[in-house]
């Protein structure tokens, strides 16, 4: 039989989970080619990347199984059922589509993250998508995949500990071309007791310039009152240079406050923060890269 596509995957996925145990991926999608009765050759296919088609499958069936809180994976990365996803077991579900999926608040949520994003802007939300050119279609994909890879960066930033946070800011800054080496970038991760910065690093590496730094792993919105903290902490420190990092978002009124003071201070928050790492090669890694190429009309032209 032909491989399913990823919502069919969903099902089997989440009652080979409902037993209770923890799998990893590799052991989960074994389990699912065993349910669907799969060929050595259909478990061998592979995508042009060389991964193979039944974990692929499998691993996007358990983001969105993920997304609408059904199971969850842990520090170590396996996958276990969540106590909605025994619930939802019991009723002995046949097809967990995106509309199914849609009555989970989580899922709501994360549609509407995602929808949000400005990369996704012509990204099609309907079950059966339009029309469209291959090329329309490469780029629809590749802004839903880095959609939901930000998503997924953000969710495992949350699920680390603030170490792992302080030291992801020294990758970025470090990749940004701050700092100069993580030797040299070694002091955003030394607080400095006031209460408003966490760190600081070089501007250049000849150390021409300090920008300070102030890091929160949060779920709430940065308000104002934390801007101000920071604010003050700078000119205690005669600093005229910040950067304030968060995995949430800033208030109208903390992006307000930091538009009327003399320092130069960047904000950046979940969003950008997700888009820089995928931009800058941090926590994230390329499966495979593709080229669209087109006939040369110089090389056509009449002579």
């Amino acid at each position: 039989m032909p491989i399913p596509p990823v919502s069919q995957f969903r099902v089997p996925l989440l009652q080979i989970l409902g037993d209770g145990n923890e799998y990893t991926l590799a052991e989960a999608a074994s389990s699912v080619a065993d349910h669907f009765h799969l060929t050595p050759d259909e478990r061998n296919t592979v995508l042009a990347s060389g991964y193979a088609v039944v974990r692929h499958r499998t691993g996007w069936a358990g983001f969105h199984l993920r997304k609408a809180g059904l199971i969850e994976d842990g520090n170590r990365g396996v996958l276990r059922i969540t106590d909605d996803g025994k619930k939802l077991l019991a009723t002995h579900p046949t097809n967990l589509t995106r509309s199914f999926l849609l009555q989970f608040p989580k899922y709501q949520a994360w549609e509407q993250a995602v929808a949000a994003a400005e990369t996704i802007a012509t990204t099609p939300t309907s079950e059966n998508d339009e029309e469209t050119s291959p090329e329309e279609a490469i780029a629809n994909g590749y802004a839903v995949l880095r959609a939901n890879l930000a998503a997924e960066l953000l969710e495992r930033i949350m699920a680390k500990p603030s170490m792992f946070f302080e030291r992801l800011v020294v990758d970025l800054l470090l990749a940004l071309g701050y700092g100069g080496s993580r030797a040299e970038a070694g002091t955003v991760t030394k607080a400095s007791g006031d209460g408003g910065i966490d760190g600081v690093i070089n501007e250049d590496r000849l150390g021409l310039d300090a920008v300070y730094i102030q890091a929160k792993r949060w779920a709430d919105s940065v308000g104002v009152n934390e801007l101000r903290n920071f604010v003050g902490a700078l000119a205690a420190h005669k600093a005229h240079k910040g950067v304030f990092i968060t995995t949430s978002t800033f208030a109208k009124g903390a992006r307000d406050y930091v538009s009327q003071v003399s320092q130069k201070i960047v904000l950046i928050d979940g969003a950008r923060l997700a888009e820089l790492m995928i931009d800058h090669g941090v926590g994230v890694s390329t499966r495979v890269s593709y080229e669209i190429k087109r006939a040369d009309e110089d090389y056509f032209a009449d002579t």
